[in-house]
C-alpha cells in the first residue's frame, strides 16, 4: 500500500535549523529508499508549492526543523493542497513551537514546568517582573536546536543574555535554571519509548554541545532511580498528550536534585539523524532507524485514513 506511493521528504528550510534538517532529511530519505518506498528529496523553499505539484507527492515526510517548518505553516499548506503528511497538526505544532503558549497550556494541564516569563523587547526592567532567583534561562519564544539560548547566572550577565534573546525575535522566555539532570523522553505514536540523559562538557546543552562530536556524553537509560524514571515519562506523555502531537515527538525535561521533573518543551520534529537522541532512544526500544522512519510514515497513513472514514 505505501510503496506505491510517492513520499517527498521536505528537508532544508530557511531556519536557523536549516543545516541540521538537511543532514536528518537525507538520512532519512536514504532510509526510505532501502526499504523501497518511491521517495525523492525536496529542500524546501519559497517556491514548495510548486515543487510539490511538480514532484506529484502523496504523502510529505517532514524533516523541517523550526521556522514554518515545525509551526504549523508547511502544515496547513499540506492541509490546504490535501497531501498528508508525517507528525503533528497545524495547530500542534504552533502551540509546541511557541514556548509562551506551550508553558501555558502545561500550566492549565498542571504539568511541572520551570517558573517563568515572557518579556517583550520593549521591557524596560527584567528583574522587576520576576519572582524566582537567578540563574535565568533566556531563550527565544520561537527558536530549537537552544538557539539564542543563554544562562545568566548574575545580574552582570543580564544584559547580554537578553540581547542574544531578541536577536532572534521580539518576544523571550526567561525561566528558572533546573539544578540537576538532562534527560529527553522520546514519544512515538502516542508511546512513551524511554529516554537520554545527556551530560555535556559546556555550560549547557547547547546548539554547539548538540552538533559537534565529543562534547556530550548520552547516557541509555539516564542515571536515575526507576521511580523517577516512570514519572519523567509519564509526564512527558501527558505534555505531548496535551498538545495533542502525534506521530514522533522529543520531550525536554530537567530533573532536579530531589527527583522532580521539569518539562522544558516538546519538539515536534526532533532531529533524524541516526546519532540524533531520538534514534537513540528508539534503537533503545527496539526499533532500528529505518523501522523507526517507517512506524512514523505509517502513523501518517493511519491518520489519513481516519479523516476519510
Amino acid at each position: 500500500m505505501l510503496t506505491g506511493r510517492k513520499i517527498g521528504v521536505l528537508m532544508g528550510g530557511i531556519s536557523s535549523e536549516r543545516e541540521v534538517s538537511l543532514r536528518s532529511g537525507s538520512t532519512v530519505f536514504n532510509a526510505l529508499k532501502k526499504l523501497g518506498y518511491n521517495a525523492v528529496a525536496i529542500d524546501a523553499a519559497s517556491n514548495i508549492c510548486e515543487v510539490l505539484k511538480k514532484e506529484k507527492i502523496d504523502i510529505a515526510f517532514l524533516v523541517l526543523h523550526g521556522g514554518w517548518g515545525e509551526d504549523g505553516s508547511i502544515q496547513g499548506l499540506l492541509e490546504v493542497m490535501g497531501i498528508p503528511y508525517t507528525g503533528s497538526d497545524v495547530i500542534s505544532s504552533a502551540l509546541a513551537m511557541n514556548k509562551s503558549a506551550s508553558r501555558k497550556v502545561f500550566l492549565y494541564h498542571e504539568i511541572p514546568a520551570p517558573p517563568f516569563i515572557v518579556v517583550k523587547r520593549s521591557t524596560l526592567n527584567v528583574q522587576r517582573l520576576t519572582d524566582f532567583e537567578m540563574p535565568w534561562v533566556v531563550k527565544p519564544v520561537c527558536e530549537g536546536s537552544s538557539v539564542g539560548v543563554s544562562i545568566a547566572r548574575d545580574k552582570g550577565q543580564i544584559e547580554s543574555a537578553l540581547k542574544n534573546g531578541f536577536s532572534y525575535g521580539n518576544e523571550i522566555i526567561i525561566e528558572k535554571y533546573i539544578e540537576g539532570k538532562e534527560v529527553h523522553i522520546g514519544i512515538l505514536n502516542d508511546r512513551a519509548l524511554g529516554g537520554v540523559e545527556v551530560k555535556t562538557s559546556l555550560e549547557f546543552y547547547s546548539y554547539e554541545a548538540k552538533y559537534t562530536a565529543g562534547l556530550t556524553e548520552y547516557i541509555l537509560p539516564p542515571k536515575i532511580e526507576e521511580a523517577v524514571y516512570m514519572k519523567a515519562k509519564d509526564i512527558a506523555l501527558s505534555a505531548n498528550r496535551a498538545l495533542g502531537c502525534s506521530g514522533a515527538t522529543r520531550v525536554d525535561l530537567r530533573i532536579d536534585n530531589d527527583g522532580n521533573p521539569y518539562v522544558l518543551e516538546v519538539n515536534t520534529i526532533p532531529g533524524m539523524t541516526e546519532t540524533s537522541l531520538l534514534p537513540k532512544i528508539a534503537k533503545e526500544a527496539g526499533f532500528d532507524f529505518p523501522a523507526l522512519v517507517e512506524e512514523i510514515l505509517k502513523d501518517a497513513i493511519e491518520r489519513e485514513q481516519k479523516r476519510h472514514r
